[in-house]
């Protein structure tokens, strides 16, 4: 099979590499659909930053995929060939206490490992993936769907979860990548009656507009903010970070009205701020939530399909494994939306 690697100095290797074959409990996939995720741009393709949970062990990259199996090991009850399924991008040891309750992307076990980072990934025509890894893709909802909630989707939907959005709260959103897009069309599903996004860049606040995530998209002076929040000392019900970087970070914060609630999902960035002045005495309830739960994941492919709102939208490019390099660097350009490696679903192939 041919399968993608990413060996560093923002480059891709295509190799031919043997096609793996299931074991116990094991579920053997035909990729149709694994997209490319800003934490693959920025410790593993530019150059492997990683430690612990983020180590790239050279395996085949992508953590995003969707796919339809094709063979199945002993021990596999649940899912059957033919199934179409979404990948839980982190296997897990299944026996601690957070595996227990579904966030295997907690994991403390010795087992842990991540699709693209310590195991192989999507970015192969097949694919190995354990069975309690997967879960079933409504017949409502593409492959290209179901990659984008394997991760960026899911991680959106945990933060609103975690911060209770209803149609009460109006919504800020800094940082209008994917994820942060995925948090303003779910906000809106939810109920939010206005949702603000903040972003430096012009061609990622004009995508957020033209996508319907956002129904206001500003650079993220205080001023504009103001403006659009009741002015100096109002805010948003509820605010989310997807810059990773401190002063979107602290934008989400300061534009927090006194007793909101706040997620900080965007992964790096050094944040400083005074605690007293933005957080004890405006009372917030700041959450750090990292990626979702295989059980809240479930729980988004059964809204999605009923909802009919289709994360796929959010993709802005597609490629052949073959172009793999290609897509990377479009991704890595960061002027569109989602970036996807995708092929042909011929059922049995």
């Amino acid at each position: 099979m041919r399968a993608a690697f990413l060996p560093g100095g923002s480059r891709v290797e295509l190799r031919e590499v043997p096609d793996p074959v299931p074991g116990h409990g094991q579920v053997l996939l035909a990729v149709r659909a694994s997209t490319i995720c800003g934490s693959d741009l920025r410790a593993i393709y530019r150059e492997h930053l990683g430690e612990g949970p983020e180590a790239y062990q050279g395996v085949v990259g992508g953590h995003e995929p969707a796919g339809r199996v094709v063979a199945v090991g002993t021990g596999v009850h649940r899912i059957g060939v033919g199934d179409r399924v979404v990948v839980y991008h982190i296997s897990g040891c299944g026996q601690c206490d957070e595996c227990r309750r579904g966030y295997q992307i907690s994991c403390t076990g010795a087992g842990r490992a991540a699709y693209g980072w310590q195991r192989d990934g999507g970015h192969a025509d097949l694919l190995l993936a354990e069975e309690r890894d997967l879960l079933v893709l409504p017949e409502q909802l593409s492959f290209l769907d179901g990659a984008v909630v394997a991760c960026g989707f899911g991680t959106a939907y945990e933060a609103l979860c975690r911060v209770g959005v209803s149609g009460r709260d109006r919504v800020l959103v800094t940082g209008l990548g994917p994820v942060g897009c995925a948090v303003g069309l779910l906000a809106k599903a939810l109920g939010s009656p206005l949702v603000v996004g903040t972003d430096p860049s012009p061609a990622r606040r004009a995508l957020a507009l033209q996508l319907g995530a956002v129904d206001e998209a500003v650079a993220g002076a205080d001023d504009e903010l103001d403006a659009l929040l009741d002015g100096p000392g109002g805010g948003a019900e509820v605010a989310v970070d997807c810059s990773g970087n401190g002063r979107g970070q602290l934008t989400a914060l300061r534009h927090t009205r006194r007793w909101g609630r706040a997620a900080l999902v965007g992964e790096g960035g050094q944040l400083a701020v005074d605690v007293s002045e933005v957080l004890i005495h405006r009372q917030l309830t700041v959450h750090g939530s990292w990626v979702t739960s295989t059980g809240r994941m479930s729980e988004l492919l059964t809204d999605l399909a009923r909802w009919d709102l289709h994360p796929e939208r959010l993709v802005t490019d597609t490629f052949g494994i073959e172009d793999a390099a290609r897509a990377y660097e479009v991704a890595d350009a960061a002027a569109g939306g989602k970036v996807g490696i995708t092929w042909p679903d011929v059922p049995g192939a």
